[in-house]
């Protein structure tokens, strides 16, 4: 199914299945991408936090829209 059976490449093998280890972009980019996501979650839950957690209604203090009307 999944190729050779272990040639001594760097892996680990545990019931008949083996895990190589990842190359160095690999790691890098799954580091930046998780680093992106905690930023973005961050950056969200400083946004929305308020209506999430029920202090707030959403179309609360959008400034005062209806004098106009």
């Amino acid at each position: 199914m999944g190729g050779g059976h272990g040639h001594g490449h760097g892996g680990t093998t545990y019931k008949g299945v083996t895990i190589h280890q990842p190359k160095r972009w690999h790691t890098v980019t799954g580091k930046g991408l998780c680093a992106v996501m905690w930023f973005w979650v961050m950056y969200r839950a400083k946004q929305d936090a308020p209506v999430v957690l029920g202090w707030r209604h959403p179309w609360d203090g959008h400034g005062d829209h209806g004098s106009e009307h």
